[in-house]
Formats: structure tokens, sequence, C-alpha cells
């Protein structure tokens, strides 16, 4: 399923196995590799446009990619080790970082 669609994530959880020996999916979760759409005309179809972030739909047409996040800072950094630092000073004197 994860190929056949083009997924960029497929997550079951819960996957329980009954008292026959059958595994059921109880629950899940896909992200659809928005680069591949033009394979997938049935998804496509499943498209809601009320779904999507305003901001997101409106760089979309101009085929940009835009992550919507809460808060009013974004830090830019190589490492985790100074990412964390940094999120924490950030945090420290109360900024609120942009998270997902």
């Amino acid at each position: 399923m994860f190929a056949q669609y083009d997924l960029a994530l497929l997550e079951i959880n819960p996957l329980v196995i009954t008292g026959e020996g059958n595994l059921l999916c109880l629950d899940g979760k896909i992200n659809i590799d928005s680069n591949a759409l033009y394979r997938q005309p049935k998804l496509r179809e499943m498209h809601d446009p009320s779904q999507e972030d305003e901001r997101e739909a409106h760089a979309a047409q101009w085929e940009l990619n835009y992550v919507a996040l809460d808060g009013n800072i974004g830090c830019m950094v190589n490492g985790a080790g100074l990412a964390m630092g940094t999120m924490d000073i950030v945090n420290l004197h109360g900024g609120q970082l942009l998270t997902s």
C-alpha cells in the first residue's frame, strides 16, 4: 500500500491480533506524497480543499511548499545540540518558537 499509493507516511496504531490469529488495524493515518498525486487519480478525487490550511493552499498555487506552524519565532540551525540550546534560550526569554 505504501508504494502503491506513493505514501510519505503509513501509520497503523493500534494493530491487534484477534483470537483467531488475524491482524486487525483499529486506527491508521496516511500522508500522501503531493509530488506523486499525478499518478493517483483516485486519491486526487478524495481531496477536500476545505481541510487545507489557507496559507499552504495559497503557496501551492505557485508551486511552493509552505508549512503552517504556531509561534512567532523560527530558528534555522545546523545540528541537534545547537538547535536545542537555541530553543532553550528563546523559551527562557519568553519567545514562542514555531512548532508543529
